[in-house]
């Protein structure tokens, strides 16, 4: 078999669903960094959106998550429940409520939605909230304000989503991937030596849902289970900007080789608020990339990256 990893992804695409913390931007970063032969399963214990899996598309995977209406939707679309025309005539129709009713419709959606759940209303929600928003107070209600844009579904929107439902289910169509709900403990449980572990759990010191409700012992008990890990594995993990540095990778995740990513992001709407952010993706020794290779790969794309091995305080 041919090296799975690493390769060069040059153009990403995303799939149906948007949550905080998406990797997009980083596909291709972790695609080049990470060097594994793909004979076992690529593990994801914090899905989220999908991305990684979707754009990397190994021939196995266990995909999990805490957030069960992710997981309902795409083993949907994985069975043929859901299919891009299903999605199409839905968010066709809901889009004109919406606009007729406005934000009293939105929310009778999400009323629904809590009581009886469901992909299609849970896709639609995702869509029509307040900036893309996945957030779920402590009874695992959806409690994502109305995004205030009652015409939003129009046309392009709609075929936007419809083609990325269609570009997953073709995806799913050649693969072997299992969709689970299940927190990370269960997940590392099953790991095989043949397999690859990608952890990408919520930050810490950042705000997060319910069902992905994160603690300091979470981190450090994942550390650990980490370190006993017999297979591959990554971590995505955010290290510093110029306010402050995430010292529990220092003190947890220390000793491992680390390559690093420094992109920008906004937080308001000027040229003042945009700020750097130093991505850090934590590899087991052994299954990091040579650097030169990653060059190989794309260069150009490298010209923002940082290398240390190991990972320096």
């Amino acid at each position: 078999m041919n090296q799975f990893l690493p390769k060069a992804i040059q153009s990403v695409r995303v799939p149906p669903i948007k949550c905080q913390g998406i990797k997009t931007k980083l596909v291709p970063f972790i695609a080049r960094n990470i060097s594994w032969d793909g004979k076992g399963r690529w593990i994801e214990p914090f899905m989220g959106s999908g991305v990684v899996a979707f754009n990397l598309r190994p021939e196995r995977a266990v995909l999990a998550d805490t957030n069960k209406h992710i997981i309902e939707l795409y083993n949907d679309i994985k069975s043929g429940k859901v299919t891009e025309v299903i999605v199409k005539n839905y968010l066709t129709e809901m889009g004109n409520k919406l606009l007729e009713k406005g934000e009293d419709f939105y929310y009778e959606v999400r009323d629904e939605f809590n009581s009886s759940g469901g992909s299609l209303p849970f896709l639609f929600l995702n869509r029509a909230c307040f900036n893309g928003l996945m957030r779920f107070n402590s009874k695992g209600k959806f409690n994502v304000p109305f995004g205030r844009k009652p015409e939003r579904f129009r046309k392009a929107y709609v075929t936007k989503i419809t083609n990325q439902v269609a570009w997953v289910r073709s995806i799913l169509h050649a693969v072997d991937w299992e969709f689970v709900v299940s927190d990370y403990k269960k997940i590392m449980a099953i790991v095989q030596a043949n397999d690859f572990v990608y952890m990408d759990p919520p930050y810490i010191g950042r705000h997060t849902d319910y069902f992905n409700s994160w603690s300091v012992d979470d981190a450090r008990h994942l550390a650990k289970l980490a370190e006993d890990l017999s297979c591959g594995f990554a971590l995505s993990m955010w290290l510093e900007n110029k306010y402050r540095r995430n010292n529990h990778l220092d003190l947890h995740w220390n000793g491992y080789q680390v390559r690093t990513y420094e992109h920008f992001y906004h937080v308001g709407s000027t040229e003042s608020l945009r700020n750097s952010m130093t991505e850090a993706l934590v590899i087991k020794e052994g299954f990091a990339s040579l650097q030169s290779v990653a060059k190989k790969l794309d260069k150009a794309a490298l010209q923002h990256e940082l290398f240390s091995l190991p990972f320096d305080k």
